[in-house]
């Protein structure tokens, strides 16, 4: 895995700073993320590697209709490479190249129950204080979490579900 984003993070790069002097970020964004959905599935890979399949007409596969010329290019340029198994990586790089010129963070709230509106606009809001960005919050449910919730924000994780305290304590009286 970390292979595939060492050899993904400079076509994500490279794709960005296209869309970027393009304006054409969202259009970027949304193609590469068809591409992406679609090199990643296991019926896809299966064509995609068959030695008669050429680079255009794995590129055409990959191509959402009516697409940008240039991410066609890109596309067209990682077939030709034989780097379309890198396309989840390179989109989900590309996503955290975007979120980050937008100054938007992406965080997952995971709870032990469904969240009402006025508890996540109240994480939202502290989480945007903390950070000093806007703040995407996707939601999750896990009743193993027992209470409380877990927010995940990328590298800062907060973790104040009754399960975490509960493992928290059991390590510190073993120790």
């Amino acid at each position: 895995m970390s292979q595939a984003l060492t050899l993904a993070r400079p076509y994500a790069r490279a794709a960005f700073n296209a869309a970027r002097d393009e304006g054409r970020i969202k259009a970027w964004s949304d193609a590469l993320a068809f591409a992406a959905r679609v090199a990643g599935d296991p019926q896809a890979q299966a064509v995609l590697k068959h030695p008669q399949l050429t680079s255009e007409q794995a590129a055409r596969l990959l191509a959402i209709d009516g697409a940008e010329a240039s991410v066609q290019r890109f596309v067209q340029m990682l077939a030709d490479n034989r780097r379309l198994e890198l396309l989840p990586e390179i989109a989900g790089l590309f996503e955290q190249l975007r979120a980050e010129a937008e100054r938007v963070v992406k965080a997952r709230v995971t709870s032990a129950s469904q969240l009402g509106d006025a508890d996540l606009a109240a994480i939202r809001d502290g989480l945007k204080r903390r950070f000093g960005r806007e703040v995407e919050l996707e939601t999750a449910v896990d009743p193993s979490l027992i209470g409380g919730a877990v927010i995940d924000a990328g590298d800062v994780v907060i973790d104040g579900s009754v399960k975490g305290k509960l493992e928290r304590l059991q390590s510190a009286l073993a120790a």
